[in-house]
C-alpha cells in the first residue's frame, strides 16, 4: 500500500503565521523608529514637505521589485511598502495633497497610489485651483492628470505650466476602469449620463451600442457625475468604483471603456526640484525663436547624445501671434550627463528653456 501523504497541520501553520505577523509588526515599528531618527537628524524643519524625498522612495521601491521572487506580485509588494513609508513619514505630520475633487475621483486614486493613505487629501474644484493651492503653500503637493493613453493630452494642465512657477516632482500611471452606475442599477431606466468629457470619450463606443438615445452631459469630474446621478432614477454616471461607493450607486455595467489598456498619467507638482534617483525623466518647456531650423537645434543635441525623447507637444505660447512653446519629455536627470550637457547646448539654440522638473519614472 502506497504511503499516504501526511495531513496538513493547520494549527501549526496558523501558529507559524501568527509568529511571523508578530515579527513583521516588530520590524515595521522598528522601521518607524529609524524613520523618526532620520527626521530628527535633519533638524527642526518647517513642515512635513521638508522631510519628503521622492527620489529616495523611488529607490526603495525599485529594490523591492528587484528582490521580489514571488508569490506576491510586484504591484502588491510596491503597494504594501508604499503604505509603510507613508505611515512612517506621517509621524512628523501628514503631507497635504491637492487633487481634482470631489472625493472619489481618479485623481484621488492617483494620490493614494503615489503617496499612500497616510496623507491629508485636499479635494479642489479645478486643475487651476490645484496649482494655486500648491503655489500658495496651502498644499504640499498636487496631483493633476496630464495625458490619457486613448484620448491624448489634458490641455488645461499644460496651459498652467506656461505661467506657473511650480515644478514636476513625480508621475503616476493609473489604470482606469470606467463603470456605468446609477441609483436603481437598471440600464432601462437611464435617460441621461453624466461624466467628465474625457470619460465620455473613452466610452463612446459602448454608449453608442447600449445607450444610443441617452443624453450625455459633461461635468467637471466623474465624482461630480456620481454625485448628480444619486439624485434621480433616470440618471447614470460613468465613474470609477470608488465614486460609486462614496455616493452609494449600483453598478449597471463595467468596465465599459473602449480600450483595454485605458491608462491615465498624472503629474505630481510641487515647489522644489529634487536630486537624481537613478531612473529619471525630465520635462522641458521650450520657447523657440522664430527662425529656420530652430526646433532641429533643440532636438539634435538630444539625438546626438542618445537621449530618448518620450513626448513632444506644441502649444501657443501666448507671447505673440503664431508663437509656440514645446513641451518635451526626455530620459535622464538635469543634473547628470548626458542630459546636463545637452541642455547646456540647447540653451544657446532656443529662446528660452525651462526645466519643469526632473523626477523618478513611475514604479509600476
Amino acid at each position: 500500500m502506497a504511503d499516504q501523504p501526511s495531513p496538513i497541520d493547520l494549527a501549526a501553520l496558523r501558529a507559524r503565521i501568527d509568529g511571523l505577523d508578530s515579527h513583521i509588526e516588530e520590524l515595521i515599528l522598528e522601521r518607524a523608529r529609524y524613520a523618526r531618527q532620520v527626521g530628527q537628524a535633519k533638524g527642526d524643519l518647517a513642515a512635513a514637505v521638508d522631510y519628503y524625498r521622492p527620489e529616495r522612495e523611488a529607490q526603495v521601491l525599485r529594490r523591492v521589485v528587484d528582490r521580489n521572487e514571488g508569490p506576491l506580485s510586484d504591484e502588491v509588494l510596491v503597494r504594501l511598502f508604499r503604505e509603510i513609508m507613508s505611515a512612517c513619514l506621517a509621524q512628523q505630520e501628514p503631507l497635504k495633497i491637492g487633487y481634482l475633487g470631489p472625493e472619489g475621483t481618479f485623481s484621488q486614486q492617483a494620490v493614494h497610489k503615489h503617496f499612500g493613505q497616510s496623507v491629508r487629501g485636499l479635494p479642489l474644484a479645478s486643475i487651476e485651483e490645484v496649482f494655486q493651492e500648491v503655489g500658495a503653500g496651502n498644499a504640499d503637493f498636487g496631483v493633476v492628470p496630464v495625458e490619457n493613453s486613448g484620448q491624448g493630452t489634458i490641455q488645461s494642465t499644460l496651459e498652467m505650466f506656461l505661467t506657473s512657477p511650480l515644478t514636476i516632482c513625480g508621475e503616476v500611471d493609473l489604470r482606469v476602469h470606467q463603470n456605468l452606475m446609477s441609483r436603481t442599477g437598471r440600464l432601462e431606466d437611464v435617460e441621461r449620463v453624466y461624466s467628465h468629457p474625457l470619460s465620455l470619450a473613452q466610452c463612446r463606443g459602448w454608449l453608442r451600442q447600449h445607450l444610443p438615445h441617452a443624453e450625455r452631459i459633461p461635468v467637471s469630474s466623474n465624482a461630480e457625475a456620481a454625485r448628480r446621478a444619486r439624485n434621480a432614477d433616470d440618471a447614470a454616471a460613468i465613474a470609477g468604483e470608488s465614486a460609486g461607493l462614496v455616493y452609494n450607486l449600483k453598478t449597471i455595467a463595467g468596465p465599459i471603456e473602449d480600450r483595454g489598456d485605458n491608462t491615465t498619467r498624472f503629474l505630481v507638482i510641487g515647489r522644489s526640484l529634487f536630486p537624481p534617483s537613478g531612473h529619471d525623466r525630465t520635462s522641458l518647456l521650450v520657447f523657440i525663436r522664430d527662425r529656420p531650423g530652430a526646433l532641429y537645434g533643440v532636438l539634435e543635441p538630444l539625438a546626438r547624445r542618445g537621449i530618448s525623447m518620450n513626448r513632444i507637444e506644441s502649444r501657443p505660447s501666448h507671447e505673440g501671434l503664431w508663437q509656440y512653446a514645446f513641451f518635451i519629455d526626455v530620459s535622464g536627470h538635469r543634473e547628470e550627463s548626458p542630459l546636463k550637457d545637452a541642455l547646456a547646448e540647447i540653451n544657446s539654440a532656443a529662446g528660452d528653456v525651462r526645466v519643469l522638473g526632473s523626477y523618478p519614472v513611475a514604479v509600476l
